[in-house]
């Protein structure tokens, strides 16, 4: 697959998976009507997330294009494994970020039920990854996948970056 068309399923992929999750759902749920007054402070926290949620959502897809020359989408997969940038910090960064921007959503709009539909994504995509994602990768990249899941947490992001051939902390 050559960089263009990465880039373009990416960009496709961007719309519809992160977008119906962090955007089409979220609107279905409120209307983007705050449920009343919020606090200040709340808002610029949540505005806070949505901000850093999109620019890492943003960030590992040019990962996927540039590193990985594929997409995101199981349909369109990289050729390579893509473990540059934030991914050195953290294996999913791309679900910690849509988590992050519609935890934000709820913050700015005050609603609980938004909070409640980040936990049932981020369960869902948990299974997921445990169910799909790790051994559809353990499969196709062996080893290389294997020392990079030793090395680089789930979930919870390193301190340092981790470096290809450098030991699991």
């Amino acid at each position: 697959m050559s960089r263009a068309k990465a880039a373009a399923g990416s960009l496709v992929f961007l719309l519809v998976a992160p977008g119906v999750a962090a955007g089409l759902v979220p609107w279905w749920l409120t209307g983007w009507e705050s449920a009343g007054s919020v606090p200040l402070g709340v808002v610029a926290i949540g505005v806070a997330l949505v901000a850093a949620g999109v620019a890492v959502l943003l960030h590992a897809f040019a990962r996927f294009v540039a590193e990985g020359v594929g997409t995101p989408a199981p349909v369109a997969p990289t050729q390579h494994l893509v473990v540059g940038g934030l991914y050195r910090y953290v294996r999913n960064p791309m679900y910690l970020a849509v988590a992050a921007t519609i935890v934000g959503q709820a913050m700015i709009l005050g609603r609980p039920g938004l909070a409640l539909y980040a936990l049932a994504f981020g369960g869902t995509v948990a299974a997921f990854v445990h169910l799909y994602e790790e051994p559809t990768l353990a499969r196709r990249f062996g080893a290389e996948y294997d020392a990079y899941r030793r090395a680089v947490p789930a979930w919870w992001p390193r301190r340092r970056p981790w470096s290809p051939g450098e030991a699991p902390s």
